[in-house]
């Protein structure tokens, strides 16, 4: 089965079987996960940061047009000005968590289930109905973390994601390893040397961009609450 790096990644982070995540920043891991699958499918070049304040620019290759209609729009919001990795990851995650969940529903891998909480307060959950396509991610994933084989550039991909977010240990079993240890062999897969350049330079900028992000939104949280 043919699926982008970014419905793996929600497959991964949604519980199988209440359909939710309690993950606070899925818009913006799944912003870079797009990013990630543009630049492996050619569509865009990520530069690599000349200084450390200095987000990682992404600029669309010339002639190349996705066949898939959700990277064909992201690819459409890369084109219309030069914009940082950081601002792109946020421009490309927003709301499309439901656009993902809603293709898993078609390909019958998810169930879509609206609700309400409390009777009141509307609610949409996917919990999976098939979950064969994500043992088999999830078994790749458990090959590059856990037994130390080389990762393709997908699976090296959404580690990179997971770790973005710090759930890579949280999403196989660790066989026995401490969550130190996994999250120790996820920097060292992150940066690793089993990808292009120009796919490792899109990743550096995607993940350098969602802990951008996300480290923003934690520090004007906890500045709104004090």
């Amino acid at each position: 089965m043919t699926t982008l790096i970014a419905e793996d990644l929600l497959l991964l982070l949604l519980d199988d079987d209440l359909g939710t995540t309690t993950s606070s920043y899925i818009d913006t891991v799944l912003g870079g996960a797009v990013l990630m699958d543009l630049a492996l499918g050619g569509a865009v070049t990520v530069e690599p940061k000349t200084r450390a304040w200095r987000s990682a620019k992404v600029r669309p290759e010339p002639d190349t047009t996705p066949e898939d209609p959700l990277l064909r729009a992201a690819l459409a919001t890369v084109a219309e000005k030069e914009r940082s990795a950081q601002d792109l990851v946020g421009r490309l995650g927003k709301g499309i968590k439901v656009e993902l969940a809603d293709r898993l529903v078609g390909r019958r891998i998810l169930d879509r289930q609206d609700d309400k909480v409390l009777g009141l307060f509307p609610r949409t959950r996917w919990p999976a109905v098939d979950s064969s396509h994500e043992e088999e991610v999830r078994r790749a994933l458990s090959a590059a973390l856990i037994e130390g084989r080389e990762p393709d550039e997908r699976t090296g991909a959404l580690v990179a994601l997971l770790k973005s977010v710090d759930r890579a240990h949280k999403t196989v079993p660790r066989e026995g390893l401490s969550s130190g240890e996994v999250r120790k062999r996820a920097k060292r897969i992150s940066e690793g040397a089993w990808a292009a350049k120009a796919v490792k330079d899109a990743i550096e900028g995607a993940t350098a961009a969602i802990l951008a992000a996300t480290t923003a939104a934690t520090a004007g949280a906890t500045a709104a609450g004090s």
